[in-house]
């Protein structure tokens, strides 16, 4: 996906938990372990965003967690909110606003995205540790939070 600006981009990252695990890829390009995720594209919004990264990457449906305020009327539609928010730098003149998203899976199968990663991993608390290359600090910081509040 080309840059929408050439300074900003708007970006969703999604922690998707089953049980005690959290799915994450190693990125083909950055060689890095990362969630799930990528740009929002002019014709979509953060969930369709989110929703579309989720299964072009990994082969799922999810379904996003949250909550959906009741304030949808005519010309507004109410979003599920992500989780957390950051910026982050991605060249001395670019940065991407990440939008960071809890899910859980409801359907498909996880397939790896070959063409885009090298690896993709259902992942414990645990194995956050044994990644290689190492999962960066906030990665895993993230990972496990996630684990944490939307485990079952």
């Amino acid at each position: 996906m080309p840059h929408i600006h050439e300074k900003i981009d708007f970006t969703v990252a999604i922690f998707v938990v089953a049980g005690n695990r959290a799915l994450l890829i190693h990125h083909r390009k950055l060689d890095k372990w990362l969630p799930l995720g990528g740009h929002i594209e002019l014709d979509e919004d953060p969930e369709q965003a989110a929703l579309r990264e989720t299964k072009e990457e990994s082969g799922l449906d999810v379904e996003l967690l949250g909550e959906r305020p009741p304030t949808t009327g005519p010309g507004t539609r109410a979003l599920i909110g992500p989780r957390f928010l950051d910026i982050h730098r991605i060249t001395d003149s670019h940065e991407h606003i990440g939008m960071i998203y809890w899910a859980r899976p409801k359907g498909g199968e996880t397939r790896l995205a070959a063409d885009e990663h090298h690896d993709i991993r259902w992942c414990t608390a645990a194995d956050l540790d044994q990644l290689q290359p190492p999962i960066s600090e906030a990665v895993k910081w993230y990972a496990l939070k996630a684990i944490e509040e939307a485990g079952e």
